[in-house]
């Protein structure tokens, strides 16, 4: 059945948060005169994302948006390179909007404007609804809503993440289609009833290298290009 509505993972699946993240510090630490790659930090801060949500997925935290998150993880970022006495609370605070700041991978502008032809489009991200509104204002991105963890007061790949997303639109999960670069959020929202479309990043870590494939996803393709040639023409 065509869906409906593809809702996308962001971080890494939109946008490239490495490469956005490390533009946005390299600055900072240039001023401090600090040696240490942006690219360093912008790993050490990614690094803390899963763990810092895990606690809330658990149940052994209320739920925080990322945006907090993001600023409590970029303490441990700091002090696990050795960096925490250069950046007094003001100076950290002015680098937590670089989470609103990424570039967006050069097939997904063109893509979306395709896919938009025919369904409905939003982000299903851990990234709250204000973090999502400036970024889709930095990136241009024509969402038709914003979805995810704010609506469902949780983090993927929690079922009820996906399927408050569904509910919004008020569709019935099998006529929604995730699409993400990560096999794990594909299993999670497959198991909860949702299409699914894979669509490889390899240089979202900066490696090179995709992440593998555990499954036969509904889609495999290159690009949002080729995901509109499916769904749309």
């Amino acid at each position: 059945m065509p869906p409906k509505a593809l809702i996308f993972d962001v971080f890494g699946t939109v946008v490239d948060w490495r490469s956005g993240v490390a533009a946005f510090v390299a600055p900072a630490l240039a001023a401090r005169g600090l040696e240490t790659p942006p690219e360093a930090l912008a790993d050490a801060w990614r690094a803390e994302y899963q763990p810092a949500m895990q606690r809330i997925r658990e149940g052994g935290r209320g739920y925080v948006p990322l945006d907090d998150l993001h600023r409590e993880n970029l303490d441990h970022a700091l002090a696990a390179l050795g960096l925490a006495e250069a950046f007094d609370a003001p100076a950290r605070d002015a680098l937590n909007p670089a989470w609103e700041a990424l570039p967006t991978w050069p097939d997904v502008l063109p893509g979306l404007a395709r896919l938009r032809e025919r369904v409905l489009l939003a982000p299903c991200s851990n990234g709250s609804t204000a973090l999502m509104v400036r970024l889709a204002r930095f990136a241009g991105l024509g969402w038709d809503c914003i979805l995810g963890a704010d609506v469902a007061r949780d983090y993927k790949p929690k079922a009820g993440v996906y399927l408050a997303s569904a509910a919004a639109l008020r569709l019935a999960p099998g006529e929604v289609m995730m699409v993400a670069a990560h096999d794990g959020d594909l299993t999670a929202a497959r198991a909860a009833g949702l299409q699914t479309a894979f669509v490889p990043r390899p240089d979202e870590y900066g490696t090179g290298q995709p992440e593998a494939i555990s499954q036969q996803w509904d889609l495999i393709v290159d690009d949002f290009g080729e995901l509109a040639d499916r769904l749309v023409d």
